[in-house]
């Protein structure tokens, strides 16, 4: 047995470190992953901030990952039952244990809100093993939800989608989007441009993209955004005189919260026209208050308000499936737009907290 260089994230604030760990002994039906990628998203430089409860710090980070099956002990398979072979190129689904008992897994249907619920990544401690991506090896437990890479698909598309693919399928699911729906994305990061890309895909008539700073809106249009407004450049009435232009003062049938930020929620509301829906998924940490009106804002306009926290393995399977169908035509792989060492990694952390770049990526090896 090896070692293996992992990048750890003693606590909140404090400088990522690098720690030698002994390559772990397999158990039945678990796999030893040598990492291509990993990525650095909202949720790491949240980590980093302490703004996520519960966390065991030191934790290895990265929660979606690309790699070779390195090493297998016993049958494992995939969750379409297809057996994996070492030497293939595989991905798997960061959410690697909930219950099946609970209350949220069996009545409410809602396995991301499980308590038992565990994340590589975000959950597990360094103390426990290699369960996160910012090292050269990830252990994956028996159980782990696996897929092989399709062939077309390279290992920079997959990840430059990353965790922001995988929600952003949800997202759609939660917005009911119909053929011919307007529609408005509030934020152009990962989770933001996945979304632009697959409302449009769904059949949206128009998608209109608030965002910023000038390279992610050029991105944005690039994912299919038909207009993209800049957030720094304009205010909350003329954001809204643009896009009454653009809908002929109809509003948008729906407005994706994907920007992390309470004023951002104050004026989506606004947005979305009478008896439209509003979906929520940038607050995955507490961003403080924001003031809304109930009766002029929700109950007079007969809104839908729904939230989106997480993701399922049918989210995982499906994103999958859409870039082996759409990657061609869809510039996933621009969202990674900068690829650090591991011994880069607080570099990457903070250009990802300056959003200098859409998402930063890691290549261990």
């Amino acid at each position: 047995m090896g070692t293996v260089l992992a990048a750890v994230m003693p606590g909140p604030r404090q400088p990522v470190e690098l720690r030698q760990f002994d390559e772990p002994a397999l158990e039945a039906g678990s796999a030893l992953l040598r990492t291509l990628y990993s990525e650095v998203c909202g949720t790491d430089v949240h980590l980093w901030h302490g703004r996520l409860a519960g966390v065991p710090y030191p934790i290895i980070p990265g929660h979606v990952s690309v790699g070779i099956a390195d090493k297998l002990r016993g049958p494992v398979r995939t969750v379409d039952g297809f057996a994996v072979r070492e030497g293939d190129r595989v991905v798997f689904f960061d959410v690697h244990r909930t219950c099946g008992r609970c209350r949220a897994c069996t009545v409410a249907r809602t396995p991301t809100r499980c308590e038992a619920r565990r994340v590589y990544g975000i959950t597990d401690s360094a103390n426990e093993g290699l369960f996160g991506g910012w090292a050269q090896a990830i252990y994956l437990e028996p159980g782990v939800s696996l897929a092989r890479l399709p062939d077309s698909v390279s290992a920079e598309t997959y990840i430059g989608a990353g965790c922001g693919l995988i929600t952003a399928v949800h997202i759609i699911d939660r917005a009911a989007l119909s053929l011919g729906d307007r529609v408005v994305v509030q934020g152009t990061g990962a989770v933001g441009l996945s979304t632009i890309a697959l409302a449009r895909l769904a059949g949206a008539a128009q998608v209109i993209a608030i965002g910023g700073p000038a390279d992610r809106l050029a991105l944005a249009r690039r994912m299919g955004a038909d207009a993209a407004i800049d957030f720094t450049q304009t205010d909350e009435a003329s954001r809204r005189e643009q896009i009454d232009g653009l809908t002929g003062g109809s509003g948008v049938d729906v407005v994706v919260e994907a920007a992390g930020s309470a004023r951002a929620v104050e004026e989506g509301l606004n947005l979305v026209r009478d008896g439209g829906r509003y979906v929520i998924a940038g607050h995955y940490t507490d961003a403080g208050p924001s003031s809304v009106n109930v009766h002029r804002q929700i109950n007079r306009k007969h809104l839908e308000i729904r939230g989106c926290w997480g993701s399922e393995v049918g989210h995982f399977v499906r994103a999958l499936r859409i870039l082996e169908r759409h990657h061609a035509s869809i510039p996933w792989h621009a969202i990674g737009a900068r690829t650090y060492a591991l011994g880069d990694v607080n570099q990457a952390l903070a250009d990802a907290e300056a959003m200098r770049l859409p998402k930063a990526l890691v290549k261990p090896n």
